[in-house]
């Protein structure tokens, strides 16, 4: 009776030591220090009436360019067919008050999450657009990107490559002066530029 009851003691206190050495289930990752975030957002303003008219905002992580992304091989290993994050830690996303086109695709007002879709074969880059209500249903980080359902894509134009390196992600919502509805959204980050054109619907 006492061996048994002694070999039933060594097997929990094994059990116990296991369950130790692969430690806890759940860990929790930031928080402190803050992230490094950014905004890029456009507010339209009724000056006769004095109140905000609309606004779009682009909100989003600045993961910091590497040396070795340079290398052709690693860069369209990290890119080609997937869809990539753009963007570090909390989900890139859009904010849109307003309807506009972005590539000649509708989108609707809302919010949402977004990534960077790339072609198999390279030659072809659109920003892609996730339901955040399913996402946060799923519980996906936006690390597991891979694991959300692209909704619809818009489709972006590359740039001609820059001589100098844009060390952070760097997302922009520009317009020229005598048409604030016709806006041009631009990524940078090290050598790779895309860009898209984005036709906003406001009222007068």
């Amino acid at each position: 009776m006492r061996g048994r009851s002694l070999v039933s003691l060594l097997v929990l206190l094994a059990a116990g030591s296991l369950r130790a050495q692969q430690g806890p289930k759940i860990v929790a990752e930031g928080g402190n220090p803050p992230d490094d975030r950014a905004s890029a957002r456009l507010l339209y303003w009724n000056e006769s009436a004095n109140a905000a008219a609309g606004q779009i905002a682009v909100n989003y992580g600045r993961p910091a360019w590497r040396k070795d992304y340079e290398d052709p091989a690693k860069f369209d290993g990290m890119t080609k067919g997937k869809v990539w994050r753009m963007g570090s830690n909390f989900w890139s996303n859009l904010y849109t008050d307003l309807h506009i086109t972005i590539g000649g695709k509708e989108v609707a007002p809302g919010f949402y999450f977004l990534g960077l879709q790339r072609s198999a074969d390279g030659s072809s880059w659109s920003l892609a657009f996730i339901d955040p209500v399913e996402g946060r249903k799923a519980r996906i980080d936006a690390f597991d990107i891979r694991k959300a359902t692209v909704k619809f894509t818009a489709p972006m134009t590359t740039e001609p490559p820059s001589a100098d390196t844009v060390e952070k992600l760097t997302i922009t919502l520009s317009h020229p002066e005598n048409d604030i509805r016709d806006v041009t959204l631009k990524v940078a980050w090290g050598h790779l530029a895309l860009t898209a054109p984005v036709k906003v619907k406001v009222a007068d």
